[in-house]
């Protein structure tokens, strides 16, 4: 048998390198190992991931999300800096199972790209291997797709896929809300995975910023700000479950708490949010560089603000303490109040009225 190159065309003439995605897995397998847990059989290589269920919770109910990043991928494409975007995948999926109530179980992610660069790959999965071992989860699997023509030269996509377990008793379904709960305001680290397209118009094309620049409000390089990675709640919901008193739970993503709030509150309840936080400066930044509305800017980015708490009151403070001992930052947002006439907003803001 000859070892010859054939002398048609092959794949790689017509772009797509399988010995780049052999090298690219081989890459990943001891990434994906770091994430490895109980629950997990097999390794990766195989054409599908297993995972048992854990043996402690009763009733089991799977919990899946899915989600990407966004235009935040341009931000990175612009400081080709891949090595946080991939905690960026992972969170913005394993956030928003969190709110069920689940424990996250496995993450899958889905690479495109037009021609794969090895480098590139391994320093995006190496960042969601890293959000998965911050959510407890193990990087089951993924796809790496090498696609020429369909992307623009260094650039890519990512899609995630998280799975998690909830006993059905446990489930947080927003039906145990009740007015007079109070919300508690967990921090963001600043833009997240949202508004990407409104921030990188007024900062880069409106404003004409560099990223490496670091300007007036800032105390960093505002590429470090707007690639600073999405922060994961996993320990912070455990800890909140745990201590008790969780009526529900919002993951703030776009269209910030005055579009995320109402998807966890029963009909006829609403929020009125009686009191400010310190917000990230890179949103008085966007607010002025764009001119931006408060309007706007509140149903666009979660302004500091990546998780929201809906708790009894009488377990509002067992709750604020267990919070902190995990390092997290708590603030009262306000209260649960019987919401508006059907049409008018059911996020309300104090800071309206006084004006």
């Amino acid at each position: 048998m000859s070892d010859a190159r054939p002398t048609g065309l092959t794949y790689k003439d017509a772009g797509v390198d399988i010995d780049a995605g052999e090298r690219l897995v081989d890459r990943i397998k001891p990434l994906a190992a770091s994430t490895r847990t109980p629950h997990v059989l097999g390794g990766v290589g195989g054409f599908a991931g297993l995972c048992a269920l854990p043996s402690d919770i009763e009733d089991p109910i799977l919990v899946s999300g899915t989600d990407g990043v966004g235009t935040k991928l341009k931000v990175a494409f612009l400081a080709d800096r891949h090595d946080t975007v991939g905690i960026d995948l992972v969170a913005m999926c394993v956030n928003d199972v969190l709110t069920i109530g689940a424990q996250p179980l496995f993450f899958l992610d889905y690479f495109a790209t037009g021609k794969l660069d090895v480098d590139r790959g391994a320093a995006v999965v190496a960042g969601i291997a890293e959000g998965c071992r911050q959510s407890g989860c193990a990087l089951l699997g993924g796809e790496t797709a090498e696609l020429p023509g369909f992307y623009a030269d260094g650039e890519y996509d990512l899609a995630g896929f998280a799975v998690g377990v909830v006993g059905r008793g446990a489930i947080l379904d927003g039906s145990a809300v009740r007015e007079g709960d109070v919300l508690l305001g967990l921090t963001s680290s600043g833009l997240h995975s949202n508004g990407y397209s409104l921030a990188r118009r007024a900062l880069l094309e409106h404003a004409g910023l560099a990223l490496d620049a670091t300007p007036e409000g800032l105390d960093e390089p505002l590429v470090d700000a707007m690639l600073r990675p999405t922060r994961i709640y996993a320990r912070a919901v455990k800890a909140a479950l745990a201590a008790g008193g969780v009526r529900a739970l919002c993951h703030v993503t776009g269209g910030g708490i005055p579009g995320n709030l109402p998807r966890v509150l029963p009909a006829g309840l609403g929020a009125h949010i009686a009191h400010d936080w310190p917000e990230p400066p890179i949103f008085a930044l966007i607010r002025s560089a764009g001119d931006v509305a408060e309007s706007e800017m509140r149903r666009t980015f979660n302004l500091g603000i990546g998780l929201v708490i809906v708790a009894a009151p009488e377990s509002s403070e067992a709750l604020r303490a267990a919070l902190e001992a995990e390092g997290e930052q708590v603030f009262e947002l306000g209260r649960v109040v019987a919401s508006a006439a059907e049409g008018e907003a059911r996020v309300t803001y104090a800071a309206d009225e006084a004006r």
